[in-house]
C-alpha cells in the first residue's frame, strides 16, 4: 500500500509540495520555506517543527456557532467507526506526506470516535493506534504531542478535572489514561493539557480553590502515571482566558506559571502558547511567548491568528508577517522551543470548501514562518537591535545600578541618590525607530 494514498487517493492531482523560490507563480509551491536552507546554525526544518492539527484539518466540516459545516470530507463517509478512522488516517498521512510535514498532533477522539463504554473506547483507540504505528513507520512522520478531549462531551459541561461531581472526574481520568497510553505507544514527543472547560460561569456556585486543587491533583496523577510507564517527554499546559467558560483557570501564561509553581509541577510542565488565545486574553502573541521564555518554560506553540473585528476563537491560519517576525524574535532569543514545535491549530474559513484549500492554507502559513524566521535571524545578527535594547538599561551596569540589582541598597540609599542627581534626564524609548527597524529586515 502506498503511504501517499492508502487504499485511495483523496487529494488527487496534487503532487508533493516543493520549494520553488519567491519568483515562482505556482500556488502549490513554497516560495520561502526551504527545509534544507540554513538559517544560523540550523536548517529551517530544524528551527520550524511544523505539525498539522488532526482535528481542524481532518475532522472539521467548518461549522461555527452560527451554522453547520459547509464542506464534505470524503474520508468521513463510512458508517463503521473503525473504518472511518482508518480512512481519516489515510487522508491525514497522504496530506502530511505531500506537504512535507514531519509532525502531527491529536486529541484522542480525533483519531477515532468515542464509544458508549470505556472498554469499547479503549478497544477502538488501540485499533487505530496500531494502524497509526504502521503509517508512522512507512512515512517517517512523528507525533509532536497527544492530548485528550475533555471538553466536548456533555458530561464535561461543568469541567473535567474541575467538575464538582467526582464520578465525572473519574471518567476524565479514564479518558486521560487512554490518551496518554496512545501518546506513549506512538512515541509522542510531548503531551498537552488544554482545560477547555476547566473554569466557571459564575462564582455563585463555584468553590474556586477546591476546583483548582482537584485539577492539580489530576495533572499530578497523569504525570506520575506517564513517567511510570516510560514517557520521557514534556507535559505542556496551554493557556486560554475564556470561551466557552466565562473564566478559565489557565487564563494566560503568567497565570499558568503561578498555578504550576503553587502545585509543584514546574519540573515536568512547560507552556504551549497559542496566538489566538493570547489575543483573547488581551495580550499579544509575543507577550505570552516572552512570559514563558523568561521563566524558561517556552515549550511549544499553536500557530494561528484571530480576527481583530471578531471577539471569539476564529483560529485562522497565520499570515501576518510582522506578527510572526516578532514571535520568532522571542523564540530565537530564547534559544528555540523546548521540545515542541509549531502546530497549525488553525482551520479554513467557512467558505473555503475545496480540499485544495488545505494546501493553500498550510503553504501560506509555512512560508510566513519561514520569512519571519529569516527576518528575525537577520535582525539579531545584522542590526543594532540587540545592542540598542541592552543600552536602554545601561545605567544598571554602573556601580550604583549594580548595587540596586544585587540587593545591596536600601530605600534610604535610593533617596540619597535621587537628591544628589536631581531630576533625571528624559530618555526616548524610540519605539518608532524599533518598529521601522523590524520592517526594514522583513523581505
Amino acid at each position: 500500500m502506498d503511504v501517499l494514498t492508502g487504499e485511495r487517493e483523496y487529494f488527487k492531482g496534487i503532487d508533493k509540495i516543493k520549494y520553488e523560490g519567491p519568483e515562482s507563480d505556482n500556488p502549490l509551491a513554497f516560495k520561502y520555506y526551504n527545509p534544507e536552507k540554513r538559517v544560523g546554525d540550523k536548517t529551517m526544518q530544524e528551527h520550524l517543527h511544523f505539525a498539522v492539527a488532526y482535528w481542524h484539518s481532518f475532522s472539521s466540516r467548518l461549522a461555527d456557532p452560527f451554522g453547520p459545516g459547509t464542506r464534505e470530507l470524503p474520508w468521513l463517509q463510512s458508517k463503521d467507526p473503525i473504518q472511518r478512522a482508518r480512512d481519516k488516517m489515510d487522508a491525514a498521512f497522504e496530506f502530511m506526506t505531500k506537504m512535507g510535514l514531519k509532525y502531527f498532533c491529536f486529541h484522542d477522539v480525533d483519531l477515532v470516535d468515542e464509544a458508549e463504554t470505556i472498554a469499547e473506547s479503549e478497544r477502538r483507540l488501540q485499533s487505530i493506534v496500531d494502524y497509526a504505528k504502521e503509517k508512522k513507520k512507512e512515512s517517517g512522520i512523528e507525533l509532536l504531542w497527544g492530548t485528550a478531549n475533555l471538553f466536548s462531551h456533555p458530561r464535561y459541561m461543568n469541567g473535567a478535572g474541575t467538575n464538582p461531581v467526582f464520578e465525572v472526574v473519574a471518567h476524565a481520568g479514564a479518558q486521560l489514561k487512554r490518551a496518554i497510553d496512545a501518546t506513549i505507544e506512538l512515541d509522542g514527543h510531548n503531551y498537552v493539557f488544554w482545560g477547555g472547560r476547566e473554569g466557571y460561569m459564575t462564582l455563585l456556585n463555584t468553590q474556586m480553590k477546591k476546583e483548582k486543587d482537584h485539577y492539580a491533583q489530576l495533572l499530578t496523577m497523569a504525570r506520575d502515571y506517564a513517567r511510570k510507564n516510560g514517557f520521557k517527554g514534556n507535559f505542556f499546559v496551554e493557556p486560554k482566558p475564556m470561551e466557552p467558560m466565562k473564566q478559565l483557570y489557565d487564563t494566560d501564561a503568567a497565570t499558568v506559571l503561578q498555578f504550576l509553581r503553587e502545585y509543584d509541577l514546574m519540573d515536568d510542565f512547560k507552556l504551549n502558547i497559542e496566538a489566538n488565545h493570547a489575543t483573547l486574553a488581551l495580550h499579544s502573541f509575543e507577550h505570552e511567548l516572552q512570559v514563558a521564555a523568561d521563566a524558561g518554560m517556552l515549550g511549544s506553540i499553536d500557530a494561528n491568528r484571530g480576527d481583530e473585528q471578531n471577539g471569539w476563537d476564529t483560529d485562522q491560519f497565520p499570515t501576518k508577517l510582522n506578527d510572526v517576525t516578532r514571535a520568532m524574535l522571542v523564540i530565537l532569543e530564547a534559544g528555540g522551543l523546548q521540545g515542541g514545535g509549531i502546530n497549525f491549530d488553525a482551520k479554513l474559513t467557512r467558505n473555503s470548501t475545496d480540499l485544495e484549500d488545505m494546501f493553500h492554507a498550510h503553504i501560506g502559513a509555512m512560508d510566513t514562518f519561514a520569512r519571519g524566521l529569516m527576518a528575525a535571524d537577520d535582525i539579531l545578527r545584522n542590526s543594532s537591535y540587540s545592542k540598542l535594547r541592552k543600552e536602554r538599561y545601561a545605567t544598571f551596569e554602573n556601580e550604583e545600578g549594580k548595587r540596586f540589582v544585587n540587593g545591596s541598597m536600601s530605600l534610604e540609599d535610593l533617596r540619597r541618590i535621587a537628591v544628589k542627581n536631581g531630576e533625571p534626564q528624559q530618555v526616548s524609548g524610540r519605539q518608532e525607530f524599533f518598529e521601522n527597524l523590524l520592517n526594514t529586515h522583513i523581505r
